[in-house]
C-alpha cells in the first residue's frame, strides 16, 4: 500500500479536535476559515507524501495560546505491517533531543549554580582534558562550536555506554575551539555525561523528573515501554536486518543503550506542542510549567555563539545557521528551532508568539528523502496564513 492510499481527509482528522485542545490546556477550536487556511500548508505535506519523501506525516501550527491547526496525513508504516498516520503517533525526535532535554537540563544546573557556561568542560568531567580540550568551554559545546568532529567514529566498531565515554574524552578537536561552526553530536554527548556526573542520575532518569513530568509531558521519554509500541512511527532497518521501531534510530545513540544527549526522545504531537507553547508562555512572562526561569530561558533562545561568528546558535536551538531553513521565510529573525535527522522539526517564534511543528519517520523503511524543502515550504505557508510579512534579511 502507499502513502497515496493512506491520505486521510481534512475532515476527518480534524474530528474531536476540542478534545485535544482541552486536554492540553489551550483554548478555542479550529473554524472553517481556519481550515482553508493552511489548505497550501496540508497540500504540501500531501504532495511530499505522493512523491515518496515521507510515508506520512503529523504536523500542528499554533498561536495566541491556541492550536490553531493539526493535520494528520499518510502512513505510520509501510512496513513490515501497513498502519494510517494518528495524532497520537509516537516519534523518534532524534536530535530535538539536544534542545528539548539536554541543554534544558544543563541551563537547570546554571540555574542551581552548579554550572558555569564559560567554565572548561574539564571542570567537571576532567578526563574531558585530554586531546586538547583543556580550553573547550560548556558554552562551546552548546552552541557547536568546540570544534570536534561532527560523530563518533564506528570503526573499528564499538558498544556500551563506557566506550563512547571513552572515544569522547579521548577525541581531538579538529579545527581550534572557538574559531568554527560543526554541528557535532559529539558535543551534546559530553553534555550529557556532564548532567549525569552532576546530578547522579541517567539523563533519562533526570529528563523524566525534571523536565517531562512538570510539563506534563506523559506520552514522552527515552526507552518508551512495550505498551506503546503500536502506537511507534518505524524508521528503518537496522545492520541487522530488523526494523526499528521504539528503538533509538541515531546509530551512536543506540549504541549507548538508547539514551544520550544527542538522541533517544520519543514524543508525540500533542506533547511538542505542550513543550512549545509551555515555553511560549514563560518568555513571555505568562504563567507558565516551563522548568526554567524566564531569564536563562532567554539565554537559551538568543544569540550565545562566540563573538564574530556568522552562525547564530543559543544554547541548544538552533537562530540562523546553515540548519535553519526550517524558519522558512516568514518567522521572525528572533525565531529559533531544531530538527531531527528522522523528520522531526520544532520552530518557535516568540516575536509573532507562534510555533510550527512537523513530525515525520522520512527515513522509514529504507532510509527515506530530504525533507528539508517541505520544512521550509510549510513554515512559510503557515507563516503566510498566519498573515505574518516576510522576514527582511
Amino acid at each position: 500500500m502507499t502513502g497515496r492510499q493512506f491520505l486521510v481527509s481534512r475532515r476527518h482528522f480534524l474530528q474531536g479536535s476540542s478534545l485535544l485542545l482541552a486536554q492540553a490546556g489551550l483554548s478555542g477550536c479550529q473554524t472553517p476559515g481556519e481550515l482553508n487556511r493552511f489548505a497550501k500548508a496540508d497540500a504540501l505535506i500531501e504532495q511530499a507524501i505522493r512523491r515518496g519523501e515521507c510515508p506520512g506525516a503529523v504536523w500542528g501550527v499554533g498561536q495566541h495560546g491556541r492550536l490553531l491547526h493539526r493535520g494528520v496525513f499518510g502512513a505510520r508504516s509501510l512496513v513490515p505491517v501497513q498502519d494510517a498516520m494518528t495524532w497520537d503517533t509516537v516519534f523518534d525526535m532524534a536530535s530535538l533531543t539536544k534542545p528539548m532535554i539536554t541543554a534544558l537540563a544543563v541551563m537547570q544546573l546554571v540555574e542551581k549554580g552548579l554550572v558555569d557556561v564559560d567554565a572548561p568542560v574539564a571542570r567537571y568531567l576532567p578526563q574531558f582534558a585530554a586531546g586538547g580540550k583543556g580550553q573547550i568551554t560548556v558554552r562551546l559545546l552548546l552552541t557547536h562550536f568546540s570544534g570536534l568532529q561532527p560523530d563518533l567514529p564506528r570503526v573499528p566498531d564499538w558498544w556500551g555506554k563506557s566506550a563512547a565515554t571513552d572515544r569522547i574524552m579521548q577525541a581531538v578537536p579538529v579545527k581550534t575551539p572557538g574559531s568554527s561552526f560543526i554541528y557535532s553530536d559529539l558535543n551534546f554527548i559530553a553534555l550529557g555525561l556532564l548532567v549525569e556526573t552532576l546530578t547522579g542520575q541517567t539523563l533519562d532518569v533526570y529528563a523524566q523528573a525534571a523536565i517531562l513530568q512538570p510539563l506534563g509531558m506523559t506520552q514522552s521519554g527515552f526507552l518508551p515501554p512495550a505498551a506503546m509500541q503500536t502506537r511507534i512511527a518505524p524508521t528503518q532497518y537496522d545492520e541487522h536486518g530488523t526494523m526499528l521501531r521504539g528503538v533509538v534510530h541515531d546509530p551512536t545513540a543506540r549504541r549507548m543503550n538508547g539514551v544520550a544527549g544527542n538522541a533517544g526522545l520519543f514524543s508525540t504531537a500533542e506533547d511538542v506542542m505542550r513543550y512549545a507553547q509551555a515555553l511560549l508562555d514563560q518568555r513571555a512572562g505568562r504563567p507558565s510549567a516551563f522548568p526554567l526561569s524566564r531569564a536563562l530561558l532567554l539565554r537559551m533562545t538568543t544569540p550565545q555563539q562566540p563573538a564574530g561568528q556568522t552562525s547564530l546558535r543559543g544554547f541548544g536551538w538552533d537562530i540562523a545557521s546553515p540548519y535553519a531553513t526550517p524558519r522558512g521565510e516568514r518567522l521572525s529573525h528572533q525565531s529559533f528551532g531544531h530538527t531531527g535527522f528522522t523528520g522531526t522539526s520544532l520552530w518557535i517564534d516568540p516575536e509573532n508568539d507562534c510555533y510550527v511543528f512537523i513530525l515525520t519517520n522520512r527515513v522509514h523503511p529504507n532510509g527515506g528523502h530530504s525533507v528539508v524543502h517541505l520544512r521550509h515550504d510549510v513554515a512559510t505557508a503557515a507563516g503566510e496564513a498566519l498573515g505574518l510579512p516576510l522576514a527582511v534579511p
